[in-house]
Order: C-alpha cells, then sequence, then structure tokens
C-alpha cells in the first residue's frame, strides 16, 4: 500500500490546513486552487519542491481533498498520477500530466470521449469535464459541483439550462423539474439514432418514460385524451416535458381541431384499443380542410416527392413545438431524407435558416415554381432578408414576422438574436465593398449579353462552411479568396470568374 493510500484509509487527513512558517503552507494551498482549474500550463510553485515529491507531502496542505461523500477514485493513486512536478533550478511548477483537463479524464474514463461517440454528446462533455465535475471530491453523486435539485442557485444543470425558470403567469410547469434533472435526463447518453432518448439523453424514450409517472389507466388522464389511446403515443408532440405558456403543459403551436377540442372532426371513437379516423387515410382525412395544399402538391412545376404520400409522415397532426407542425423539427423533419444537407452539420459555420430556423424558410415544402423548391429565383431568395429593400410585416397578435408575403413566419426576435446582416446594395452594387456587383455584369458593348455571371452563389454556400461568412469551397475571408476572380490585385476591375462558376451558369 503506498504512503498516499495509508493516509486516506487511516484518516490521518485532518480536513484543514495546518498552519506552516511564514504562511508558506496556506499560499500553497491558494496555488494549487488555481492549478487545479481549466489552465494547463505549468504553474510556479510557491514552495520549493523536490523534484521526486510523493503524495504524502502534497497531504500535508491539501488533505482536505481526500474527504468528501464522493471522492474520485483517482485520488488513491497519488496526485503524481494526474499532476507532474517540474522542478528547474530553484523554481518549482505544477501541471496537468496533459493538455487539457478534459484529454486527462479520458484516460480513465475512454467511454465518455465525445470523438468516439455516436450521436448528441452533451456540449460540456465535449469540452472541458471539471465544468460539471471537481477533480477530487465532492458532497454530491459523481463528484458534481452541485446538485441536480434545487432552485437556479443550487443546481448544476440550471447553471447553463434556464428551463423551468421564467413561467409566464398563466402557464405550467411540469412537477417533475422539482424530481431533479436526472429524474428523466442521463446526462453522458448518447447513441447513433437520431431518437429523442438519444438527442435529448433520456433515461429511456418517450412514452415509456413518461408512463413510469402517469398511470395510461387513470380515469382522469383517459377523460382529457376523449377516450383515444394515448399510452402509446409521442407524448411530447403534444406537451412540452418542462414548462409551457399553456396550461397542461401544451405544445406552443396547436392544431385548430386539437385545440378546440373538437376530436370527433377527425377521429371516431377507438375500436380494440386503436385510433379509428373519420375518413379511410390521414392524407384524405387532412385534404378536407387542406384542399389548397393538395392542390398545390398536384400542380406544382416542380413537385416535392416527400409531400405525395402520407401527410403526417412530416407534420403533427395534433400540436408541435414550431409553425406549421413539424412532427419532429423544421430541420431534422427534413435530413431524414436530405442526408446531403445531414452531412453538412459536420461543419462548424451554419446559415441560420437552413439548420435552426427550418428548411421551409427558403424552401417550399409541398411544391413550387422554382429549382430545388426554393421561394424565389436567384439572389430575390438571399435579398428577402439580406437587401436594404427588406421588410418583413410583424404580426402583433403572434409576436411574429412574415416574409415572402406572409408565407414564412419568423419570431419577433429574429433579427435582432441572429444579428441579420443588411446589405448596402444600390443599383446591384455594394458588396462586399462599394460598388462591387452582385448579380450579372452585363456587357458594355451589348446590354443583352452577360458579361460576367455573378450571384450570391458564386461566393457564398447556401447551408455551411468550415470557415466564417460561408465562403465557397470552404475558404476563408482574404484577399486569397478575391483572386479566384481578381488575377490582378493592381488592376482589381480585371476579373476572371472561376471555370466551376461559368459551367453552373
Amino acid at each position: 500500500m503506498t504512503q498516499f493510500q495509508n493516509y486516506v484509509r487511516s484518516g490521518a487527513a485532518a480536513g484543514s490546513v495546518r498552519p506552516g512558517r511564514h504562511g508558506l503552507r496556506i499560499w500553497a494551498l491558494l496555488a494549487l486552487f488555481a492549478l487545479f482549474g481549466v489552465r494547463a500550463h505549468a504553474e510556479v510553485h510557491p514552495v520549493p519542491l523536490d523534484k521526486n515529491v510523493d503524495a504524502a507531502k502534497c497531504l500535508e496542505c491539501h488533505e482536505d481533498k481526500t474527504k468528501g461523500k464522493a471522492v474520485h477514485s483517482a485520488m488513491a493513486m497519488g496526485c503524481l498520477s494526474c499532476h507532474e512536478v517540474r522542478v528547474n533550478k530553484e523554481v518549482t511548477r505544477v501541471k496537468l500530466i496533459t493538455a487539457t483537463p478534459s484529454a486527462l479524464c479520458v484516460t480513465c474514463h475512454d467511454e465518455k470521449k465525445a470523438a468516439n461517440i455516436k450521436g448528441t454528446v452533451h456540449p460540456p462533455a465535449v469540452r472541458d469535464c471539471i465544468t460539471c465535475h471537481d477533480p477530487h471530491n465532492s458532497d454530491n453523486k459523481n463528484q458534481l459541483k452541485k446538485a441536480l435539485t434545487g432552485d437556479e442557485k443550487e443546481n448544476l444543470c440550471l447553471s447553463c439550462h434556464k428551463t423551468g425558470l421564467n413561467v409566464p403567469e398563466k402557464g405550467s410547469l411540469h412537477v417533475a423539474l422539482s424530481m431533479g434533472c436526472d429524474t428523466c435526463h442521463l446526462t453522458h447518453k448518447s447513441g447513433e439514432e437520431p431518437t429523442l432518448e438519444n438527442k435529448f439523453h433520456l433515461a429511456k424514450n418517450t412514452p415509456a418514460l413518461c408512463l413510469d409517472c402517469h398511470d395510461a389507466k387513470d380515469a382522469d388522464l383517459q377523460k382529457a385524451h376523449q377516450g383515444q389511446p394515448f399510452a402509446t403515443a409521442n407524448c411530447v408532440q403534444c406537451h412540452d416535458p418542462h414548462q409551457s405558456a399553456q396550461p397542461k403543459l401544451m405544445a406552443k403551436f396547436l392544431h385548430p381541431p386539437f385545440e378546440q377540442k373538437t376530436c370527433e372532426i377527425c377521429h371516431a371513437p377507438a375500436k380494440d384499443g386503436k385510433v379509428v379516423l373519420t375518413q379511410a387515410d390521414s392524407k384524405s382525412l387532412c385534404l378536407t380542410c387542406h384542399d389548397d395544399k393538395g392542390k398545390l402538391i398536384d400542380s406544382a412545376k416542380v413537385p416535392h416527392p416527400g409531400a405525395m404520400g402520407d401527410c403526417t409522415e412530416c407534420h403533427s397532426p395534433h400540436a408541435a413545438s414550431q409553425p406549421g407542425l413539424p412532427k419532429t423539427d423544421s430541420v431534422s423533419i427534413c435530413l431524414g431524407c436530405h442526408s446531403d444537407i445531414n452531412d453538412l452539420l459536420k461543419k462548424p459555420e451554419h446559415h441560420q435558416p437552413a439548420f435552426s430556423q427550418g428548411c421551409a424558410t427558403c424552401h417550399t415544402p409541398h411544391g413550387g415554381e422554382n429549382d430545388h423548391l426554393l421561394r424565389a429565383k436567384g439572389n430575390d431568395l438571399c435579398l428577402e432578408c439580406h437587401g436594404p429593400d427588406a421588410r418583413p410585416q410583424k404580426l402583433e397578435a403572434e409576436k411574429m414576422y412574415t416574409i415572402f408575403k406572409g408565407t414564412v413566419k419568423l419570431p419577433d426576435d429574429y433579427y435582432t438574436k441572429n444579428r441579420v446582416p443588411v446589405l448596402p446594395l444600390r443599383f446591384g452594387l455594394g458588396h462586399p465593398v462599394e460598388y462591387h456587383p452582385v448579380s450579372d455584369v452585363m456587357d458594355p458593348t451589348d446590354n443583352s449579353k452577360v458579361k460576367t455571371p455573378l450571384s450570391c452563389l458564386t461566393c457564398h454556400q447556401p447551408h455551411a462552411s468550415a470557415k466564417p461568412n460561408l465562403l465557397v469551397k470552404d475558404q476563408a475571408n482574404n484577399m486569397a479568396f478575391c483572386d479566384n476572380c481578381h488575377k490582378n490585385r493592381l488592376n482589381m476591375s480585371e476579373t476572371t470568374l472561376p471555370a466551376a462558376v461559368l459551367e453552373k451558369k
């Protein structure tokens, strides 16, 4: 048994710092508190140490690190299993044995290494383990810095997540929050399959998770669901699992028949525990009210194959957290089929409408008149938000803006929150510098001919990029990028458009 282990087992550590001469040990304690933070470079130790120092020497000042309800098992391996002491002449420096704390943690906890995990990883687990865990000891399970229950000051999760803290006056709060976040969530749970269970680190998938507390045989619950079989339904399609501005944790956007409790419009009484519709199939049922969408799908110049099938493949028939009632969310609902766009998620820079707001911001989901189902042709699509003449209309009652003649709705904080840049264009000139054209440059000798084909897509990618500004081919925003067209820096008016752009035109 090592000398360090003897200290731990015998309880020799008294839990307080013993005063030393001239207060040196107190300074040593303060210095190592800083050292145990996120900085991995070597800190100067205030007290000279021997290069062969052992854990027993460390414990003369840091014996409190061995005490607590949850002590890191690595402590039994000795301080030098994680820390390195370097002595150079009269200067002693102490550092971690790895470049970063997270790199040190995964030397033992390899199963937590983000690069090896398929699916959604809890962000703090990607960056730095000690955001949530104390590397030495804690009064909480798994050496968590705080408990997973309590108010904002006491709950570790609420350090980042503000869920449940600002419930509207007439809203509702899930009582499970008072039981602790780990009632429903397992922080490090993940998986390759894009299920709710993996995406949100749930202990179980829905509805099994919900049925742990809510009895499907409860008479009040059955009455609230109009006698329809709900035990096999995805509860979070209708209910927000944390809080809502409405009673009963109802989702933000409700299908009118569902909101008005006129379930009989769509549903007949359940039979043998199964849902029975008032029409032969769900698409026929939807078209009794949404015949305009049916006509659009059938007559579209550019049809959307995904819209030709069952409406409920994409839409929730009852409620959703986003406009249009997407069955999952307004991005994932499209990426399930469009795997090529899904692959672009791996790039660090995303166009906000593409991967946050929703694909239908720029594309018509049921069919349209333009290539790629775009809502407008050419630069008109981009300038709807980024042009100087962009005029989003505000819907005061819904606290939203509309664009594309009312066909797309955006949150009322969309432009400010996302800092949407408005280009100072005039007569088709002005980006990225004054007098630079943004559309086709016509031949001055024949205005009917295009001299230099140009559009927003000449320079920008519409979905994602490896570098800021979404420049094509993942290039950086510098003069080297401009050199693609402007070969002569002494005469920037002399241009040669890349062959790839000319081929597209």
